[in-house]
């Protein structure tokens, strides 16, 4: 490891030299025949490529990089943000316009993205999907039958929130007169059916009612106002404390929601909140990003398949780019290798030096900085 964070700081000292000097350029191979990488690099967004909708630190020129001149991908990569709330299609799209290349939805994986493996469980229950966005269409992209958004569900219990006279702002939610007219069909009885899940899709919006309603949901068995029950499974997309929006500082993620929401219910309740988060540094997301990487790489060079020394490849490294030590890189950590980590001072990190805790293999400041030391240490003019 040694070795490598010495060859990276090479790379990186040799790099920020050109990039001073030095016009940009796209990637290209002067071989006859398309050689494979054997490497693939994931991307934070938040923080690393965007803050808020604005690319940051150079990420249009960094991510052009990674394609032909005839705009074709070579080499494999995917943004990996513990962030949704849409479906992946649609964020891929947006990052194309935002950065001026073709991103398909495969190379997006959302926080949620992992939910699509809960859909054999939950495809025929009732559910409720929390967040931002668009939550429930997110859950029926994935292929769940009998969702609804908490803004609607709540919308069907009249007085459940109690505050809902004083708040001056729109959350988005139908009246309940609309929700029970001929033209609204909603996919299960809310009344009489019981909810046998909750999905934190993204962070939540109107913080104190979904924590009322979800207290309500979870303590009751799935089906408020009707006394204690068992608590139906409950899942988060990621458990972020802090994360880099367009707002200076830090703003509270999806993981301050879970603790508030956990430390009420287990005041209230006589036992604890069980959950299950996914999102990094879960390892099991790193795994599930490499797979695809591998899927990606495979698409790429499709006639590497033939050969059994590809076939059986896997890649020599895997680089993640982020900007949050606690995720980013401690999620590296908790992988091993094939991952390596880089640290951008564009985001939640700002330090001079490497993070104490959970300190990467590479510290540059911006993802520009991080792709020409790649493509150096990799040879890749």
């Amino acid at each position: 490891m040694r070795g490598f964070r010495s060859a990276l700081s090479r790379a990186a000292a040799r790099t920020r030299a050109e990039l001073q000097g030095t016009p940009r350029r796209r990637l290209s191979h002067s071989a006859a025949t398309p050689v494979r990488p054997s490497f693939g690099i994931a991307f934070d967004i938040d923080g690393v490529i965007l803050r808020g909708r604005s690319p940051i630190g150079g990420s249009p020129q960094a991510i052009q990089r990674l394609y032909a001149d005839d705009g074709t991908l070579k080499i494999p990569f995917l943004f990996l943000t513990n962030g949704g709330g849409v479906p992946e299609y649609k964020r891929a799209l947006e990052l194309s316009e935002l950065l001026g290349v073709n991103i398909s939805p495969s190379q997006v994986v959302h926080g949620h993205s992992p939910y699509r493996e809960l859909v054999k469980r939950f495809e025929d229950d009732p559910i409720v999907a929390v967040g931002k966005g668009e939550p429930a269409a997110v859950m029926a992209e994935y292929g769940f039958r009998k969702v609804l958004s908490i803004d609607d569900y709540s919308s069907y219990f009249r007085e459940i929130d109690p505050l809902a006279p004083f708040k001056k702002w729109n959350v988005g939610q139908s009246d309940c007169k609309n929700l029970m007219s001929e033209k609204m069909h909603p996919p299960y009885d809310v009344y009489s059916e019981r909810v046998k899940g909750v999905f934190v899709v993204s962070d939540p919006v109107d913080w104190g009612r979904d924590l009322q309603v979800l207290c309500d949901i979870l303590s009751t068995g799935g089906l408020p106002g009707n006394g204690k029950g068992d608590q139906p499974p409950l899942y988060f997309a990621a458990d972020d404390l802090e994360y880099q929006a367009a707002f200076p500082s830090e703003r509270l993620g999806m993981g301050a929601f879970r603790i508030a929401l956990e430390s009420i219910f287990n005041q209230v309740n006589d036992l604890p909140l069980k959950y299950t988060s996914y999102g990094k540094p879960n390892p099991f997301v790193f795994k599930n990003a490499a797979n695809i990487l591998e899927k990606l790489a495979m698409g790429i060079y499709p006639k590497s398949q033939s050969t059994k020394e590809v076939k059986d490849h896997q890649f020599s490294t895997i680089y993640m780019i982020g900007d949050n030590p606690k995720v980013d890189i401690c999620g590296v950590l908790k992988a091993g290798p094939p991952w390596s980590s880089i640290l951008t001072r564009t985001g939640v990190f700002r330090g001079t030096d490497n993070d104490l805790k959970f300190p990467a293999d590479l510290v540059v400041d911006t993802v520009e900085d991080a792709i020409s030391c790649i493509l150096e240490k990799e040879c890749i003019r």
